[in-house]
């Protein structure tokens, strides 16, 4: 007892907090030993005895980041059986044994051999048990203890962000919260100030707050104005041991932006904008532009541009540009110089976006003055229509006028107008127009049935200046007149029943006419007047542009008559009326008692003439044979004929043939085989073929004959000309004649006239005298010369 009281005094020096736990077994042959850290101990020189167990559960501290020399020591166990002498060894197990954590085999002492964190680690669970140092075995059962490691202030607050980033609208009132933030600490908050926080605001002032306790920062100051300063930085701080001194603290920054509202109205820089545009200018093209600034951003700063007021809101018109935020001053209307040279409007500009807690700072718009200045252009003629459309009589003589254009040049200069038509569109060339007035005639005749509406275009040009033109288009209606007779709608061929009876329809027709409605139907229809009697039919007019042919009598036979021509007058209704007489074709057919159609055709009477049929097929039979007989002659007749390849030895080289037409030539082959004038020695290597005639024969035309001497020679050879001309089978024939050899010489000699013996003086050329004037040169050189030698 007396050691024990020591190690309790011990403990308590080293300001271990005593847990005893004990865990009682039976054992029946022996007492149950105990394993203890210290004794607890009552008044002074009184020891208080306790019932014995067989171990003492201990619960030990000790204090984190201990930096001595020496380790720490964390408690003694010791058990009831231990005698001292040495006989016991302790053994330590479990987390951080014999690492951390060391015992005395022998005392049962405890040590600490590292510095310990809470952070890191905040207590450790630990096996201790007794076993016999020689033989190892367990004297008691093991035993848990708890080593827990008492926290001290050694960790300043974190913030969960280094830099936090938060967003307020501007003129928000004082007090909002922007945001909260948060702060952590890795001490122990249920022992001591360690982990108590206080948040204080150390950058800021005096536009932001922050509650010490949660960390929220609020708005300070009100009216806080973006457009003035948009970003502020704030910085933070924590510090723990409830904000007292010796206690750790940290910061964070917290970047906080004003958001935008819409507090400002836009304005315009300037009070009056001027600009220029050229009358030149289509609509739709841009003029200018005007801007309003408005500081707001985002859609409240989009700003609206309207015209409202000015001479000029007609002629322009003003477009918003959101990218630019710009007003786009654009030309509506066609501008004329010599008209109006200037424009003023009135533009306002106005918020899209307009919030309702700031109406009072309003209005949010503001107006400006825009003036137009017009320059004057070089413009194109201009018609004083943009299109024209014309009347003109169809077969209107040509030379008509059919109406007029006119062009003038806009600028100050009037110059003159020169007019054309563009061809393009008048093909053929229908009409005219005089360059200086612009009246436009006809050139030919219109046909309205032809072409109802010519479709032209006009060219306006200046004089001077032949690239500025104009274009206008004109339509020209042709007026029908009445020139056209009414005629049957379709080619009508009616048929008659032998049998019909009087009175009966047998057809009804219509007429159709090409001129206009107003000069076609009403149509009306009635017979000739020489056969309105007429004894077989009549015509009924039903006043509707149709009539209906009527049979007058009985008894129609086609033996005697199987086809009328039946002539009916149609007139139409124009002023003054047309009218032609058109014939409707009528068969006589056989029906039965029913009226249907049998037959049209005339066998049957015919066959009643007295042929019977056998009669008619001999006679065909008699036909061919008598055609077949001609065949056969024209062939045989045909096979005795020469043939066209010439043999030796049939070959004559004399032939006397007389005939009394003018001779081909050297083309005539027929009269003589001219075949032998050919290279003799090529004749036993090639057979010539005749020349062929055309297969058909020319009939002289009646009167073309020889003139006789006392004509004109003149007349004569023309006569002859035109003959020979339009006979197709005069030669040269369509063959080719070769004389590719002159040949060796020949016992009569040369029949040329260059080497002929004949004197001047056995040629007579009186004649040539009277031959015409066509031959009076030749005359007077031939024919006067016994004149001339008399004279000499």
């Amino acid at each position: 007892m007396k050691e024990d009281n020591c190690l309790h005094a011990a403990l308590i020096c080293m300001g271990v907090l005593y847990y005893s736990h004990a865990i009682a077994t039976d054992k029946p042959n022996h007492a149950r030993p105990s394993l203890h850290g210290h004794h607890e101990k009552g008044k002074e020189g009184q020891v208080l005895h306790r019932s014995k167990r067989g171990w003492v559960w201990n619960q030990f501290f000790v204090i984190e980041e201990y930096t001595g020399p020496d380790p720490v020591l964390v408690g003694r166990l010791h058990s009831d059986i231990d005698s001292g002498d040495g006989n016991i060894k302790y053994i330590l197990s479990g987390e951080g044994a014999g690492i951390i954590f060391v015992i005395d085999d022998k005392s049962g002492n405890i040590h600490a051999t590292k510095t310990l964190d809470r952070e890191e680690r905040a207590q450790y669970t630990l096996t201790a048990q007794a076993v016999d140092r020689n033989t190892n075995r367990p004297l008691e059962p093991p035993s848990e203890f708890i080593v827990k490691v008492q926290d001290i202030n050694d960790n300043p607050p974190e913030f969960l962000h280094e830099n936090y980033h938060a967003n307020v609208p501007e003129r928000s009132n004082v007090g909002t919260s922007v945001i909260q933030v948060t702060a952590s600490d890795a001490d122990d908050p249920t022992y001591g100030n360690s982990a108590k926080l206080v948040y204080s605001i150390l950058e800021g002032q005096p536009y932001f707050s922050v509650e010490a306790q949660t960390g929220i920062i609020r708005t300070a100051l009100p009216n806080m104005d973006r457009e003035a300063k948009e970003e502020y930085h704030v910085v933070i701080q924590a510090k723990d041991m409830g904000g007292h001194m010796g206690g750790l603290s940290g910061t964070t920054k917290v970047t906080i932006t004003l958001t935008d509202v819409n507090d400002n109205p836009p304005k315009f820089p300037q009070s009056v904008y001027q600009m220029s545009v050229s009358e030149a200018a289509v609509p739709g093209e841009e003029v200018g532009r005007v801007k309003a600034k408005d500081p707001d951003i985002g859609e409240n700063g989009l700003v609206a541009y309207s015209i409202i007021d000015g001479d000029g809101v007609d002629m322009f018109e003003i477009t918003t540009d959101y990218e630019t935020q710009e007003g786009v001053v654009k030309l509506k209307k066609l501008l004329d110089f010599e008209t109006k040279k200037s424009y003023s409007l009135k533009v306002e500009a106005a918020n899209v976006h307009i919030d309702p807690k700031f109406i009072s700072n309003g209005p949010f718009k503001d107006t400006v003055t825009v003036k137009i200045s017009v320059e004057d252009a070089d413009e194109p003629p201009i018609f004083l229509k943009p299109s024209y459309i014309f009347e003109v009589q169809e077969n209107a003589a040509s030379g008509t006028v059919v109406g007029k254009v006119h062009a003038k040049d806009p600028d100050a200069a009037n110059s003159a107008i020169r007019y054309s038509i563009d061809r393009h569109t008048d093909l053929e060339r229908y009409f005219t127009i005089n360059a200086e007035d612009g009246n436009i005639k006809t050139v030919k005749a219109l046909d309205r049935e032809e072409i109802a509406w010519h479709n032209i275009s006009i060219f306006a040009v200046e004089v001077h200046k032949q690239h500025q033109e104009a274009k206008v288009p004109v339509a020209i209606k042709v007026i029908d007149v009445n020139d056209n007779a009414p005629k049957f709608a379709a080619a009508y061929e009616a048929f008659v029943c032998e049998n019909a009876r009087s009175n009966q329809q047998f057809i009804t027709i219509t007429a159709d006419d090409k001129d206009d409605s107003a000069n076609g139907p009403r149509f009306i229809f009635s017979l000739p007047p020489e056969i309105i009697h007429n004894p077989n039919f009549t015509l009924r007019d039903n006043r509707d542009n149709t009539a209906s042919v009527f049979v007058r009598r009985e008894g129609f036979s086609r033996q005697k008559q199987d086809l009328y021509l039946l002539p009916i007058v149609i007139s139409d209704g124009g002023l003054p009326p047309m009218s032609s007489t058109n014939t409707l074709t009528i068969r006589v057919c056989g029906c039965d008692s029913n009226g249907s159609l049998l037959s049209c055709n005339a066998e049957a009477y015919i066959l009643n003439a007295g042929l019977s049929t056998g009669a008619l097929i001999a006679i065909l039979a008699c036909i061919v044979i008598l055609l077949v007989i001609v065949v056969l002659f024209v062939t045989l007749k045909r096979q005795k004929k020469e043939p066209l390849i010439v043999f030796e030895e049939e070959d004559v080289r004399e032939n006397i043939i007389t005939y009394d037409d003018e001779g081909g030539g050297e083309e005539d082959t027929e009269a003589f085989d001219i075949a032998t004038l050919q290279n003799p020695d090529g004749i036993n290597g090639f057979i010539p073929r005749k020349d062929i005639k055309p297969e058909y024969q020319y009939m002289p035309r009646p009167g073309l004959r020889p003139a006789p001497n006392s004509v004109d020679v003149d007349d004569f050879i023309n006569t002859r000309i035109q003959e020979a001309d339009n006979d197709p089978t005069a030669p040269p024939y369509d063959s080719i004649q070769i004389y590719g050899y002159e040949g060796r010489g020949s016992v009569a000699g040369s029949l040329s006239s260059l080497e002929s013996a004949t004197t001047d003086s056995d040629l007579d050329y009186d004649y040539l005298q009277n031959w015409g004037p066509r031959f009076k040169k030749l005359a007077d050189l031939y024919g006067s010369k016994d004149t001339f030698d008399d004279d000499s």
